[in-house]
């Protein structure tokens, strides 16, 4: 009988596996009831137990580790995902620089009322205040009061039996409204320790699953007796609306009205809609700010918090008398002051509650017939303000003409991610992918079940009220994880891939079908356009000659430098975004295109 040879390791993982579980574990199996599939971070001696975790769970199909390369990245990754599937993204760090490193990607999310739980490490309790390494409790550089700012729970987890009520509190706080990430710090030996009692983790995920669908009855029926009354209704849909997108589409009919979205909203809807009127703020159309100046006698706008971005630099034609504004969140709705009404409450029940208050006796709202998609096509061109350049044959390459053949060329149901900048400018104002939700589907369109809605997911997303370079980057890699059954394109400008672009080798080794789109310009185009629109010193936005599709190759990533519109189109977008890993396109740009981003000029002082 052949003996088998047991190797240290194995041993030590068999005895591990065969103790009581730890502190650890029961996060792990927390995570795991809540259907969360993976826990985002880079691995550290203070955090150590969390991957021993990790671990036996990847061997049961549990939550998987993802190992970013920078912990920044982690929480990029952590957000798209949320923003993908509408669970928790979480991300993991150990103590000290760990900690600090992951700090902007939590504050985007906390911005942006992403829902995230964020756990960092500590050394162990014994040794705090004596200068042990990378100490970050009250007695070192004290990341716990670092994270205070930026997340709606925050907590140090000092003894074992906390964690249970602490992490729920966590959880709890991350989804409630306004959403945003929690943080808990825990020391070493605390992720260690087993605890007396266990919490019934399908319990605990039960309790934390229960969607609230409260609403404002009385503001309801007001903003009915509104909408009865009003003429010329305008819908402004913003990036809270995800699961409401068909009532919100229905009232709209229902009422004769026309609606507009928010930057970060657009991915909602279908841009080739009859009735859309444009996005209104930055990156936006002018006939959207038209629409608002023709004074519609109602305005209802929905899941949006008015921030720079969104509001078109707090314009006065959407913030004034004529406003109704509907969100779940008291924080948001605070921001209107001078709005007619607020309505707070769930905006999906909100507008099914309109519709059974607005159509009579239930009766269904007849589809508005979809127009030809080559009309649609046209009417979404004469929105933008150059709609030539869209079909610009010149080299360099127009930032119109790519985004463009973007929309045209990728997979209907392809997920877009726009970074911060440039890049997201042009997007808002120029993609217009085919119809994926329209009464005829062509033979191009996902199978059934394969462009499935959650209220985060859409198929542009792009960050608004915090907006770090090199997001989108990380953000793909959650979204592609997220959503294994649609292609991403991110499209990110040349200096947010110096920052961040690392984070291509974990879609490279995860084998996630990401196209990375560089618009290479030599430049922080943002930064260059906007010291040239405002009159300002030409300083600092030069960046060096650099071949990304190269880098991409030293890394075993397919990539491409595309110099004319001719090489774009010979590029098979369905082969690309079909192969298990990413492609990366160096496209070099025009950089003397101006982008739209005259809202931001406006609140600077500046336009």
């Amino acid at each position: 009988m052949e003996r088998s040879i047991l190797y240290p390791a194995d041993a030590f993982r068999q005895a591990r596996e065969s103790r009581e579980p730890d502190c650890a574990d029961l996060i792990i199996e927390s995570l795991e009831a809540l259907g969360i599939e993976y826990v985002f971070g880079v691995p550290g001696g203070a955090i150590e137990p969390l991957y021993n975790a990790l671990a036996r769970s990847g061997r049961r199909g549990g939550p998987q580790a993802v190992v970013a390369r920078n912990e920044s990245g982690a929480a990029y990754m952590a957000d798209g995902y949320a923003r993908e599937t509408g669970k928790i993204g979480v991300c993991i760090a150990t103590s000290g620089p760990g900690a600090t490193n992951l700090i902007t990607g939590v504050a985007c999310a906390f911005d942006n009322s992403v829902p995230m739980l964020v756990i960092t490490g500590q050394p162990p309790i014994h040794s705090f205040g004596k200068g042990a390494l990378q100490e970050s409790s009250c007695t070192g550089v004290n990341t716990v009061g670092m994270f205070r700012h930026c997340t709606r729970y925050n907590s140090l987890v000092s003894h074992a039996d906390q964690l249970p009520t602490k992490l729920f509190n966590a959880l709890m706080q991350a989804q409630r409204a306004p959403m945003g990430p929690s943080h808990l710090s825990l020391p070493v030996d605390i992720l260690r320790q087993t605890m007396a009692m266990q919490p019934d983790a399908a319990t605990f995920a039960d309790l934390l699953n229960r969607p609230s669908a409260m609403i404002d009855v009385a503001a309801t029926e007001s903003l009915s007796r509104l909408l009865k009354a009003a003429e010329r209704p305008v819908w402004l849909i913003g990036d809270g609306c995800g699961e409401a997108i068909p009532a919100l589409m229905q009232l709209v009919q229902l009422t004769d009205g026309h609606f507009i979205t928010t930057p970060d909203g657009k991915g909602f809807v279908n841009p080739r809609h009859p009735r859309f009127a444009g996005v209104f703020g930055f990156g936006g159309h002018s006939t959207a700010r038209e629409l608002l100046a023709s004074r519609p006698d109602l305005v209802i706008a929905l899941g949006t918090g008015f921030g720079e971005f969104n509001s078109g630099g707090w314009s006065a034609q959407l913030l004034n008398s004529r406003l109704v504004h509907v969100d779940t969140c008291d924080d948001k709705l605070m921001r209107s002051q001078t709005a007619r009404l607020h309505v707070r409450g769930n905006i999906r029940s909100v507008c099914e509650q309109l519709l059974s208050l607005l159509a009579p006796s239930g009766e269904a709202v007849n589809v508005l017939p979809f127009q030809h998609p080559q009309v649609a096509k046209l009417a979404y061109e004469s929105m933008v303000d150059k709609p030539e350049a869209l079909r610009d044959t010149g080299s360099p390459v127009k930032p119109q003409r790519l985004i463009g053949t973007l929309g045209e060329r990728c997979p209907p149901h392809t997920r877009f991610v726009a970074d911060a900048g440039n890049s997201a400018a042009w997007s808002v104002h120029y993609l217009a992918p085919h119809d994926r939700r329209g009464a005829a589907r062509a033979a191009t369109s996902p199978p059934a079940g394969r462009d499935q809605r959650t209220s985060r997911s859409s198929w542009l997303r792009v960050t608004m009220d915090f907006a770090p370079m090199g997001w989108a980057i990380g953000s793909a890699i959650g979204i592609a994880l997220g959503n294994p059954r649609c292609p991403v394109v991110c499209l990110t400008g040349d200096g947010s891939y110096l920052m961040n672009g690392q984070e291509i080798t974990v879609a490279a080794e995860l084998g996630l079908p990401v196209l990375y789109v560089v618009l290479n310009d030599g430049a922080l185009g943002m930064v260059k356009h906007g010291q040239r629109l405002a009159g300002a010193e030409p300083i600092g936005f030069q960046l060096p000659t650099v071949d990304y599709a190269a880098i991409a190759a030293a890394m075993g990533i397919p990539g491409h430098v595309i110099r004319s519109p001719q090489d774009l189109d010979a590029l098979d977008f369905n082969a690309i975004l079909s192969r298990k890993g990413p492609t990366l396109l160096d496209v070099r740009i025009d950089g003397e295109e101006v982008p739209p981003i005259n809202v931001r000029m406006k609140t600077l002082g500046t336009a």
